[in-house]
């Protein structure tokens, strides 16, 4: 995978709320932007297009996603360095046989292990691109224009104001996820967690640790 590093920010090429959140979370789209977007809705759906009830099936649907799936898909890879292997690999062929998921119309997934020398955050510079099938919707703060700018130039500040503080010497990529390619962090694994099974790992996975901006849950 390609990148742009620019000190503690990595650029690959292009190829709801916290109690916690450092950013802004109202920051809203333009009311320009929601006119634009429900005059295109309309004419697709007077076209035939697409019905209201297929949005509203879509939008259901989106809103049933939690980051649940997510956090069974790192428990595994905590267990299985098989999985772990081909997930770091090739995700979404990974995803498929595993977890019998149908991402075959979906962005291009790539799947980053934090270790002890460096630690993965993912950010959408332009707008909120985010592994929503897996994940669910993103947080208010992930959509911010306050964290999507941050994030790239002061990523220690902004991982310390999630409670986050790495060593020195622990290295920061910040990925910038796109409409073409997505990601996913697997956390590193909690001490003190030896023999536990998948159903009580993935407890101590959490949305915000996938993303990077905090790390799995201690025991």
């Amino acid at each position: 995978m390609s990148r742009h590093d620019h000190g503690d920010h990595v650029h690959p090429e292009h190829g709801g709320g916290d109690p916690h959140a450092p950013v802004d979370d109202l920051d809203h789209y333009q009311p320009e932007s929601l006119l634009m977007e429900q005059a295109l809705r309309e004419l697709l759906v007077e076209q035939g297009v697409f019905s209201a009830e297929d949005i509203q099936r879509q939008i259901e649907l989106t809103e049933s996603r939690t980051p649940a799936l997510g956090a069974r898909i790192i428990a595994r890879a905590w267990l299985d360095d098989t999985f772990r292997t081909a997930l770091l690999a090739d995700a979404k062929p990974a995803l498929g046989s595993a977890f019998a998921l149908d991402l075959a119309n979906t962005p291009e997934l790539t799947v980053l292990e934090n270790t002890q020398a460096v630690h993965h955050v993912v950010c959408c510079t332009l707008c909120s691109c985010y592994p929503r099938n897996i994940l669910g919707i993103p947080p208010a703060w992930y959509k911010s224009r306050e964290y999507r700018s941050r994030v790239v130039i002061e990523p220690r500040a902004v991982l310390k104001e999630f409670g986050t503080e790495l060593p020195a010497q622990r290295e920061i990529r910040v990925v910038d996820s796109t409409a073409d390619m997505r990601y996913l962090v697997i956390p590193l694994r909690p001490q003190g967690t030896g023999g536990w099974d998948e159903e009580r790992l993935a407890a101590l996975v959490t949305r915000d640790s996938m993303i990077g901006v905090a790390q799995a849950l201690a025991p």
